[in-house]
Parts: structure tokens; C-alpha cells; sequence
């Protein structure tokens, strides 16, 4: 294994800082963990499984009525990592995790966030409508909810498999398994059971999906509209922990010019591995795919180094 590979794998690690697919699992796991834990005391106490659905989960869920929706507009992002089936969340985690994983691997770690909000909320915008245009479904408007992370995650997986289509799973069997085979086993699976499901949620896992591919056809063109929402994030992550603000410097002053009280051209203690640091990160947030040649050189370079 070189130094990229061993290292890259190192800051994509369970526990590294940052990854942004470990943030996500854990978001869905409190939540969940927590709802459970508040319907198991309704249940031993006085109140009841309706209670519960009324003066807690409903606070959660995406409700298809618009004069809910008005009362509770939170819930366009928490219907997303809120459930109260046990079976569909873990499946909506291990999908997850597949997913994710490889579309940090392609793309870096902060794509998969926006991408799992903008299909989350695309999904949302969909199912209201849906039950607002439709003529058999508006007469559920009442009772109809919106709830789990399903359109969250096949927006991952169809953005996963339009960044590369033919990354393999499972090398060891006759090369590996297309990513795409495995999209379209869990697009079947979300949609095996539609003759009894809610059609507005199918409308929502669709819209969801062609979101996924809409940022990934967009990342390609240029536009990248996770720009806004990661600087967002930073922003507020910076009003928490003041010590990660650090003033830009730039790449002239970073790697190469730092001779003051030196000898023209003498070499800096550690400049190559702080070189290949910066590039690591840079695999981390935005992906190997987007190296520059002379970045895959240098990685290169110190690969063939640490071999001698």
C-alpha cells in the first residue's frame, strides 16, 4: 500500500474528524434512539401509543396538510432523520453507509451531506404537492406523513452512481459487482411494494433521485451547490470552537517561499510531507478525482520515496 492510499484511508476512518457519513449514522442514530426512548415511557406510564403520535412524533414527521406544515416548518429537515420502524431505519443506514462511502471515496466527504439534505427536501417539496394535484390523494391530506430517510438516501445512491458509474464492490468476485447493479437491487426494493404503499412517498423518493443526479451533473459542469451550505456549516461550527478559525494563507506563502533569513533555493525541514498533508486533505474534501497532475505527481513521487 503507498503513502496516498495508507494515509487517505487513515483520515477516512470511523472516528476521524470530519467524515461526514459518521455524522450523518449518528444523527439518525440519536434521534431514533431518542424518540424510542420517549414512546417506551408513554407506553409505561398513563398515557398511550396516540398520545405519543400527537404531542411528540407528529413534531417530526412531514405532514402533507399545509396548515400543519405552517405550524411546525422544522420538520422538512427532521422528517429525514426520524423513524419509528426498526427494520427500515437500520436498512436506510446500511444503505447509507454503502453508499456514502464510496461517494466520499469519488467526491470527498462534503458532498454527501448537502447532497443528502437537497434530495431530503426535494423529496418533501414533491410529497406536498402530490397531494395537493392529484385528485385520489387529496382526500388523505389529513392523515398523510412523510417520515425516514429513504429519499435522503436514494438521493446518495443515484448520486454515487452518476459520479462513477462503473466503481466495483466485491473485487473479489470476477472483478467486482458496477455500482449500478446495486442502485437499481435498492430502487427494486423501494418500489416492490407499490400497489400498497403511499404514492406520494414513491413521488418523493423519485423527485429525490433525479435531484441526486441534477448536483452531480451540475458538480460536473462546474456548479457546485454544496458551496453555500458547507460554509454554512463552518460558519456556525466556528462559533462553537473559536480555536478552528485560522487565517488563509496563501499557497505561495504555504509551500514554497518561506526563505526569509535563508539561503536561495535551501529546502525546508518537512515541506514535502506538509505537501502531501495539504493533498491528502484536499482527497478528503473534494475527492482523488479532482487532483491536479502535478498534486498525483508529488503523491507519486513520495509513494516511490517510501518505498526505497
Amino acid at each position: 500500500m503507498d503513502v496516498m492510499e495508507d494515509s487517505y484511508r487513515k483520515k477516512m476512518g470511523l472516528g476521524q474528524n470530519g467524515n461526514a457519513l459518521v455524522r450523518l449514522i449518528i444523527l439518525n442514530a440519536v434521534l431514533f434512539v431518542i424518540l424510542k426512548f420517549i414512546f417506551s415511557i408513554y407506553l409505561l406510564s398513563e398515557l398511550n401509543q396516540e398520545a405519543y403520535y400527537k404531542n411528540v412524533f407528529n413534531w417530526f414527521v412531514l405532514p402533507a396538510s399545509l396548515d400543519k406544515l405552517s405550524t411546525r416548518p422544522w420538520v422538512v429537515i427532521t422528517y429525514m432523520f426520524s423513524d419509528n420502524h426498526v427494520s427500515r431505519f437500520i436498512a436506510n443506514v446500511i444503505w447509507l453507509w454503502g453508499f456514502g462511502y464510496v461517494l466520499q471515496d469519488m467526491a470527498g466527504n462534503r458532498k454527501l451531506i448537502p447532497i443528502y439534505i437537497y434530495g431530503g427536501i426535494a423529496g418533501a417539496a414533491f410529497y406536498i404537492l402530490s397531494y395537493h394535484i392529484f385528485p385520489k390523494l387529496v382526500g388523505n391530506i389529513p392523515t398523510a406523513i412523510l417520515v425516514g430517510a429513504n429519499p435522503a438516501v436514494i438521493a446518495v445512491a443515484i448520486a454515487t452512481t452518476t459520479v462513477a458509474p462503473d466503481y466495483r464492490i466485491f473485487p473479489m468476485i470476477n472483478g467486482g459487482i458496477p455500482i449500478w447493479v446495486l442502485t437499481l437491487i435498492f430502487v427494486l426494493v423501494n418500489f416492490s411494494s407499490i400497489p400498497y404503499g403511499d404514492a406520494g412517498a414513491y413521488i418523493a423518493n423519485i423527485a429525490a433521485a433525479g435531484l441526486g443526479f441534477l448536483f452531480i451533473y451540475q458538480m460536473k459542469k462546474g456548479n457546485d451547490w454544496s458551496l453555500w451550505m458547507n460554509n454554512m456549516f463552518d460558519w456556525f461550527g466556528g462559533l462553537f470552537n473559536p480555536d478552528t478559525k485560522r487565517k488563509k494563507k496563501h499557497p505561495k506563502d504555504q509551500f514554497y517561499y518561506k526563505v526569509a533569513g535563508t539561503e536561495p533555493y535551501k529546502k525546508i525541514p518537512n515541506i514535502t510531507q506538509k505537501r502531501i498533508d495539504d493533498i491528502l486533505d484536499k482527497i478528503n474534501q473534494q475527492g482523488y478525482r479532482l487532483l491536479t497532475d502535478e498534486e498525483k505527481e508529488i503523491l507519486k513521487r513520495a509513494a516511490d520515496k517510501e518505498d526505497l
